[in-house]
This record gives C-alpha cells, structure tokens and sequence, in this order.
C-alpha cells in the first residue's frame, strides 16, 4: 500500500518511517524544505531514541523518501500540530488540520482512506475534516474512509510504543473502523480498539486530561504543604499507602503538546461542564511563577547572585521546549536584574544555552533543576565546587548526588528555604 503521511514532526515521521519499514511505500510529506533535505540525506530533525536507525532502514529498503509535496496515494495520514488559538478558551487552531485536508482533495480517489491523528477537539472529524471530503462528491463509508485514530506515546519511547500500544481505531462508520484496522495491524502489536471518531477524540484529550488534573492535585498539595509547613512529598507518599490512593508528583508546570495544551479543546467544546478541568490547568499554569517566587526567595536568603537553569525540555531525555514550564521560568528569571542567569541543558542545542557544565557552575549560588535529564542524577563534587554557594532546587526530584556539602531542596519541602532546623538557609 501506498501512504502519504502529512507532518513530519514528532509523530508524524516516526509513523512514517514505522510504516515504511513495514513493506509499504510511504511518502513523507511537510512544508519545511530543510526538513525534507536532512531526511532525504538520511538525518533526522528530532531527538528520539532508536529512530535515526529506523530512518536509514526506511530509506535503504526504497520504501521511505520525504517531499514538500502530496501526491496520490492508497492512505493519507494527517500529523500536523494542532496549537491553542489566542482566545479566551484557548480552543483548537485546526488551521493546519484544513489545511493538510485541502492539499489531498485533489488527489483522493474512491476507495481511499484518511486517518487525522492529529490531536483535535470532539466532534472535528464529524463537523470540520468529512465535510470538506463530501464537498468534492464523495459518500464517506462508502467512497472515502475516514477515522480519527490519535497516537499514545511517550516522547523517549516512541518507537517502542507505536508498536505495542493499544490504539483506539475511530472510524465514522463501521467500514472506516474496519479499513483502520487492516492498515494498523500491519505494525501494531497492542489491541485496535473499534471506536467512533469522536469517541476516538474526547478519549484521547481525556487521557490527557486525566494526568492534568491528578498533577494539579499534586501541586495544589504543595502549595497548601508550603503554606502549613508540611512536607507535601511525605504527605503523598504516606497517602499512597492506601490502597485506592496514587496522587502524583508535584512539579514546576505542565509542559509539551499534550498535557498543556488538550484540556483546553475539551473546556472550550463543553466550557459549562468543564469548571474542574479549567482550574487544574490554571494551578498548573501557575506553578512557574510559584517556583519563581521561591527561587527568589532563597536567593534572598543567601544573597545570591548567579542562577543555573538545569533543563529546559518539558520532560526528561528529549530536546522538545514546546510549552515547557521550565523555559517559563527561565525567561521569568532572566528579566530579573539582580541575578545573572545561565542556561544549560545538553539535550537543547541553541545559542543562549551554555553548553559547558563546569561554565555554567562557575560561581553559581543555585542549581535549579526543572528536567529529569539522566545527566543530572549525578553531578559531580568537582563540578559543584566551581559554585560559589552549594544550592539544589531540585523541581523534578532527579538528582541523585551525595549531598552531605549540598543543601538539597525539592518541589513539597519548599519551606525548608525559609528555616533549615530553625536556622537561616
């Protein structure tokens, strides 16, 4: 089979390539030319564990090549980013989802199939994406098979997770579910689960939704811990003994193209019956500002002069800054002029970030850690000798370093930079 995948980004090429690799001919589709030219050139554009190698394969076997193009094809699969709009709700930007759809009109033909797995609001295939296909004369179900089938992976472990994950197979009729299914069996190992299409969408969002708001609870939790000075991390794991009982791990935000951004399709689709979701993406939104605050505070404490900003992704191992909470407060921090403030992170190769450990630690008085790189879980006493004060704030409860010479704090014993023993910090 022939396929067309529009969007090369973070699931669009890895689908690709998985199809690819998979005895079909896939052409991978997407509007930035020096995108195109470095997977032609047998490079990929992001940092994902295993893909590179998948890529060559793809490309060796004749079965994979990338073109800013669309052209006709057995199966379009639509991957394109779907951002928040600038309103009030912060509602679905589907400008990108039209316009992938309007590039394969010219080249659909009957017995076609077109699956969005881009993230999109409930309701969208049904409203936005089969009118458009009707408009061109074709009966969906019968001529042209649409589905809604949304990824489910985790950024670090992509690869793995296309394959064994369970997949929601979202078709706007039986027919559609059926043609999802055979296309996904070629590579799936996880269960292809039949759905409607807009059940396929508000699951997805759900998923997402879900992790969101039990992380507001969390870092609710260690507002309410700083202000009662109550160590929130003992609290929950104390809590999660209970056997119905797993709260999650406060942290500095909520970050990537997921978690921050699908509980607002949901809100902005249903905003009368969604006032719960919409106040757990508010504590989430801010949590940045309270790490600020708290930074501030310590720094105060010690008279501090030089911050560095250790992680800048919003999660750990990948070099993806989209809405992350880290780069938030790096910015915050950077318009405060009583601090110098250095960024590293070696998954982020950009110009204002210092690529150089020991040149980052050099004089520092805090290391605030806000991603759980595997480069920080060990930071050497050499290298935290080169700081001027030996501070951790440790937002992601990564580090691992002896810490006997190190005062170490973490998000849920903030208070702690307030009074250490009844002393000051």
């Amino acid at each position: 089979m022939k396929i067309v995948t529009i969007g090369l980004g973070y699931i669009g090429l890895p689908t690709a390539i998985m199809f690819a690799n998979h005895d079909h001919k896939v052409i991978g589709v997407d509007v930035n030319a020096e995108v195109i030219k470095k997977l032609n050139n047998k490079k990929i554009h992001i940092e994902e564990p295993f893909l590179q190698e998948k890529l060559e394969q793809a490309i060796d076997s004749g079965n994979f090549r990338a073109s800013t193009n669309v052209e006709s094809a057995d199966a379009f699969i639509v991957a394109v980013p779907t951002p928040n709009k600038a309103d009030l709700m912060k509602s679905c930007d589907l400008t990108y989802v039209k316009q992938a759809v309007v590039s394969m009109l010219p080249y659909l033909q009957k017995g076609n199939v077109v699956i969005i797995e881009s993230t999109i609001a409930p309701k969208t295939t049904e409203r936005e994406i089969v009118p458009l296909i009707e408009a061109m004369g074709y009966i969906v179900g019968e001529d042209i098979y649409v589905l809604h089938c949304p990824e489910r992976v985790l950024p670090g472990k992509i690869v793995y997770e296309l394959i064994h994950n369970d997949r929601i197979i979202g078709g706007m009729t039986p027919k559609c579910t059926q043609a999802g299914i055979e296309l996904y069996q070629t590579f799936v190992t996880g269960k292809l689960i039949p759905a409607s299409a807009s059940t396929a969408e508000l699951s997805k969002l759900m998923e997402n939704t879900f992790r969101d708001v039990n992380i507001a609870l969390a870092n609710e939790l260690v507002k309410i811990g700083t202000e009662l000075e109550i160590n929130a991390l003992e609290v929950i794991e104390l809590a999660n003994r209970h056997p119905r009982v797993n709260l999650h791990q406060p942290g500095p935000g909520v970050g990537g193209h997921c978690l921050a951004v699908d509980p607002y399709f949901v809100a902005a689709t249903a905003p009368l019956q969604s006032p719960l979701i919409r106040q757990a993406r508010e504590i989430n939104q801010s949590m940045p500002t309270f790490v600020v605050e708290e930074v501030k505070q310590l720094m105060g404490n010690i008279d501090g002069k030089k911050i560095a900003v250790f992680g800048l992704t919003y999660k750990g191992n990948i070099d993806d800054i989209r809405e992350s909470p880290a780069m938030t407060i790096y910015k915050k921090l950077l318009r405060d002029s009583r601090y110098e403030v250095v960024a590293y992170d070696p998954h982020v190769k950009q110009d204002f970030v210092e690529p150089d450990i020991n040149q980052a630690l050099l004089g520092a008085d805090l290391i605030l850690i806000l991603a759980d790189h595997d480069e920080f879980k060990d930071i050497s006493k050499e290298k935290i000798a080169k700081m001027n004060s030996k501070i951790i704030f440790d937002t992601k409860r990564v580090v691992r370093t002896d810490t006997n010479d190190v005062k170490l704090f973490h998000m849920g014993d903030v208070y702690r930079m307030k009074t250490l023993s009844g002393e000051q910090v």
